[in-house]
């Protein structure tokens, strides 16, 4: 194989896109860090070495413009896709609009976006992974989750869709799809900046952390490359289904 191992992580700002580019740049890896928060990439860059890209995946040109960085310092061997993210909690009946256009732009469009404009690069390395962080939510539902959980039912089936589509040929779809997830952000953007109602999604037990996800989505992608652990589903033990939490 003529490149090396060199990912591309989404998200990379915070999270578990920041926490998966620690620890595969702990694994060796060359990682492509991409957000839009350039100080916070920058400060990420410091800590682990890696590489950054500031984008806005929504954006034809941005990509654009990751496509030819990514050409032009080294290729490509791995795509993360783990940007996205969730607005409220409103019913089906009440639904925003926005807040599910929102959804699809960040967690399915944008994916797709990238995904298909690196996929050429990724399979001339030889040996590719696409790895998509989806959700439970890919596969269930919850009262006030029907924007989130179409979402990621559409990332999830573009997932499957690929391993079928991309039958033969050097790349493995992989697909990890995190319960409940206690990160700096994500119930805090969810629930537009209020503090106190996203801590109360994590009281009374221990979710998981973005290290967690991170750590088990590099040993997904460091199993040797004819090992395609091509689903997982990880959630805290308190978490027996996609809707009922154990909460002392």
């Amino acid at each position: 194989m003529s490149t090396p191992l060199r990912a591309v992580v989404t998200g990379g700002s915070s999270g578990i896109g920041a926490a998966t580019v620690r620890r595969l740049r702990n694994e060796g890896w060359d990682v492509v860090a991409v957000a839009r928060r350039a100080d916070r990439l920058q400060a990420l860059a410091e800590e682990t070495g890696c590489d950054t890209f500031v984008a806005d995946l929504t954006s034809d040109a941005d990509v654009e413009r990751l496509v030819e960085h990514v050409r032009a310092t080294g290729g490509l061997t791995s795509l993360v896709n783990v940007a996205g993210g969730a607005l409220g909690l409103d019913p089906v009946e009440g639904a925003d609009l926005e807040d599910w256009r929102w959804m699809f732009e960040v967690n399915v469009l944008a994916t797709l976006r990238l995904t298909e404009a690196l996929l050429p690069m990724i399979e001339a390395s030889g040996r590719g992974d696409l790895l998509f962080v989806t959700s439970t939510a890919a596969h269930g539902t919850y009262p006030g989750g029907g924007g989130y959980a179409a979402a990621k039912h559409a990332e999830r089936v573009m997932a499957n869709n690929l391993r079928l589509e991309l039958k033969g040929r050097p790349i493995r779809v992989l697909d990890i799809q995190p319960g409940a997830v206690a990160t700096e952000e994500f119930s805090l953007v969810r629930f537009g900046g209020d503090a106190e109602r996203a801590a109360k999604v994590y009281e009374g037990y221990t979710p998981l952390s973005a290290d967690d996800v991170a750590d088990t989505m590099v040993f997904m992608l460091t199993r040797p490359h004819h090992i395609n652990l091509d689903t997982v589903v990880i959630r805290p033990i308190a978490q027996v289904s996609h809707t009922e939490i154990a909460k002392g």
